[in-house]
């Protein structure tokens, strides 16, 4: 335990992952519009798939019988998680702010530190609490009209 303010390696990778969505996001909004949403679904599966088993044969040392047997929850994160995930964030994402977009995305990750104090029984520390709060009054100050400017409002009535 440390005191006072620290960054691990944990948290920069948090933050470079967040990076990371954040350019996802931004390309769905740039793309979504001009293509089939479910084509797009399919070529960034495959380039997930393709990336993630170059990086295998890159930093692991794959054995088949270690891939057979862990076929399962390949198959499952694979397919649920990229394949149906990037669908519904696709199709849900059209016509979307990519601001507004990104924060309901984002709460996917407040979703499943709330389950793990819930269902898990796991504990929380004053900071993750704080990120949860900040996280979903984020999400709903997002979504809080913007105030109509006086000029917009005079050339209506």
């Amino acid at each position: 335990i440390t005191d006072g303010f620290s960054i691990s390696k944990g948290d920069c990778l948090v933050f470079l992952c967040a990076i990371v969505f954040s350019v996802h996001i931004l390309v769905i909004d740039h793309f979504a519009p001009k293509v089939d949403g479910v084509a797009l679904s399919c070529i960034q599966f495959f380039v997930a798939g393709i990336l993630s088993g170059v990086a295998m044969m890159l930093f692991e040392e794959p054995r088949l019988d270690d891939i057979l047997a862990a076929a399962l929850p390949i198959l499952y994160a694979g397919i649920f998680s990229s394949g149906v995930g990037y669908t519904l964030q696709i199709v849900g994402q059209k016509g979307m702010n990519p601001t507004v977009a990104s924060l309901i995305l984002s709460l996917e990750s407040s979703i499943s530190v709330l389950a793990g104090w819930v269902l898990l029984g796991q504990s929380m520390r004053l900071r993750e609490l704080s990120g949860c709060a900040l996280m979903f009054g984020a999400i709903i100050l997002a979504q809080i009209p913007a105030p109509q400017r006086r000029k917009e409002r005079a050339g209506e009535a």
